[in-house]
């Protein structure tokens, strides 16, 4: 019976879920290929340090975070949803080739620069359009849904970056610039079959009422969501670009193919939970999930830090998985519940904005403390992971204390 209803339910999700799902699903598979290797890029071919990895990460999250502000209010301004994510998803699927001729790190930031504007630009409209296109008891199905989409992309994405990895250097300890390069040009394809999805299948959602301005104001939101957002900011402080973990995996012991598979298990585990954990949140409350998500959280970090062996990484970054379907469709979800409709696109930048915008202290601050700076040499590898424990922590202890259900 339940199955029945499970599928009765996918049935009834209206078209614009299924085309921003399959558009994502396509972007995320061009994405993983390349950006899993990206760290790995950096440290075994040009030799980068974490600290600058940790600046690179931080700067191409913050630009995007910038830019989700502004084109989640334009949104709200134009009543156009759609042909904003549209230009968003082409300008990342311009910019990736170019990673085939980068030498420096100087490029590759170049490079995932444009790429998270890109990202920026396309996020609070497609976020808004899915929430536009949903009553509210089924929101965080379709939310859910669209992330197990995205998930699945990222799971395939990485089996072809481990194919790639396994074909070229099997069992390989460093990343070679030959594979990197054989990576970045088969992501291309599927980049633009995403956008010529969006193109193809979505459509608007008219508004009953528009905003007269592009900029973006928490002036006249509910308490719940600016509460939310602080929450938000101190949590994301913590939580630092997941190449640390990837860097961690190597560290530890697991070559380059180990460590595609590692991945893969944790998008598996993302995707294959994602939409009933989303579903799950409009039956019990989707505060209650995020926050037992982001318990979760601080134990995966706390066991990444005691962690002595690479199968130990593996472990816990697919249990990881969990914690990623408990609260990222969710967390979107819950957004559309504290703000009225004519406002979703600029509190969608502004939620989007605050997860981004603290990935750059967060991912310098974890470089700094693995690694150090300069002459000093940091605490090691386990110290990034103990600090983004303890915050976590305490942003569930503060998310259950500040923001009522109601």
């Amino acid at each position: 019976m339940e199955d029945a209803e499970n599928k009765s339910s996918l049935q009834s999700l209206p078209r614009n879920i299924w085309a921003v799902t399959i558009a994502s699903f396509f972007t995320d598979i061009s994405s993983e290929m390349i950006f899993n290797l990206v760290p790995l890029y950096l440290a075994n071919v040009l030799g980068v340090g974490t600290a600058i990895i940790g600046l690179i990460d931080g700067i191409a999250e913050t630009t995007a975070s910038l830019m989700k502000v502004y084109t989640g209010s334009l949104s709200d301004k134009l009543g156009q949803r759609k042909w904003l994510a549209v230009a968003g998803y082409a300008l990342s699927t311009i910019s990736k080739p170019f990673l085939f001729i980068a030498t420096t790190w100087e490029a590759v930031l170049g490079v995932r620069f444009s790429d998270r504007l890109g990202k920026g630009i396309r996020t609070a409209p497609r976020d808004a359009l899915v929430a536009d296109s949903i009553d509210e008891k089924q929101r965080g199905l379709a939310f859910g849904v669209h992330r197990a989409g995205d998930t699945a992309g990222a799971f395939l994405g990485i089996g072809f970056a481990a194919l790639i990895v396994w074909l070229t250097e099997a069992n390989g300890i460093d990343l070679t610039r030959h594979t990197f390069q054989i990576a970045v040009l088969a992501s291309f394809i599927p980049a633009v079959l995403g956008v010529l999805v969006l193109m193809g299948m979505a459509n608007e959602v008219p508004m009953k009422t528009k905003r007269t301005s592009a900029l973006p104001s928490l002036e006249g939101l509910d308490t719940r969501f600016k509460l939310f957002l602080f929450v938000v900011l101190l949590f994301t402080l913590g939580n630092s670009s997941d190449s640390f973990i990837i860097l961690l995996g190597q560290n530890r012991g697991l070559d380059i193919f180990q460590i595609m598979l590692m991945l893969m298990t944790f998008n598996f585990i993302y995707a294959s939970l994602s939409g009933p954990l989303g579903a799950w949140s409009d039956k019990i409350g989707r505060r209650r999930l995020i926050i037992g998500g982001w318990i979760a959280y601080g134990l995966v970090y706390l066991g990444l830090a005691l962690s002595k062996t690479g199968w130990h990484v593996w472990v816990l970054y697919a249990l990881y998985g969990i914690y990623y379907a408990a609260t990222d469709g969710v967390g979107r979800a819950l957004v559309a519940d504290f703000v009225p409709v004519e406002r979703r696109g600029a509190a969608y930048g502004l939620y989007n904005a605050a997860i981004g915008i603290t990935v750059l202290p967060a991912s310098v601050i974890a470089g700094v403390l693995w690694q150090g700076i300069g002459s000093w040499t940091g605490f090691g590898a386990s110290a990034p992971f103990y600090f983004g424990a303890a915050l976590a922590l305490l942003a569930g202890v503060l998310f259950w204390r500040l923001v009522p259900s109601k």
